[in-house]
Formats: structure tokens, sequence, C-alpha cells
């Protein structure tokens, strides 16, 4: 089972969610490319929406760009489910770096 990564919840009192956004996509790109949350960034669904669309989804969410320490641990937890631990993959992959 996955620990939750730390999440910023509302200070304000209002137990309103904190909302993630993590932009994958080129920043001139047609379609904006990102992962969203809800209060725990590692769990998280993949989106793309047009620029104009993705700026008013931003809005109305009041969404937080993740931080790096966030990504960070996601992209670590994504690795253990890809190339596991103690794995051929993951000795493979680790000769390969």
């Amino acid at each position: 089972m996955t620990t939750p990564l730390p999440s910023a919840q509302s200070q304000d009192g209002s137990g309103r969610l904190t909302k993630y956004i993590r932009v994958r996509s080129a920043p001139d790109a047609r379609f904006v490319e990102f992962d969203f949350a809800i209060d725990d960034p590692g769990l998280f669904v993949e989106l793309v929406l047009p620029r104009d669309a993705f700026d008013t989804f931003c809005a109305v969410n009041r969404v937080v760009t993740m931080t790096r320490e966030q990504t960070e641990a996601i992209d670590a937890e994504l690795d253990k489910w890809r190339y596991g631990e103690e794995t051929l993959m993951s000795r493979n992959r680790d000769q390969a770096q």
C-alpha cells in the first residue's frame, strides 16, 4: 500500500480540498496534457484540454501546481511500479543509467 503524499489542505477553515495540477506538455503545445489530483497529489488522473479550457479549468478549480518534491515522490513511486524492486527489469534499468 502506498503512503499518501503530503497535501496542502486549505488552512482557512473552509474544509476545501486542495486540487493539484502537473503540466506534462510543452508550453507552446496546442493542447495541455496534465495530471489532476484532489487532496493527494499521488492519486491523479491524466487529462488533455485546449489551452483556453485548461486556463478556465485551473481558475474554476483554484488549482495548485505540484511542488518539485511532490513530483519527484510521484515519479519514484511510478518507477517502483514500472520496474519493481529487486527484479530483472530494475537491475537492467540501473545498469543502463
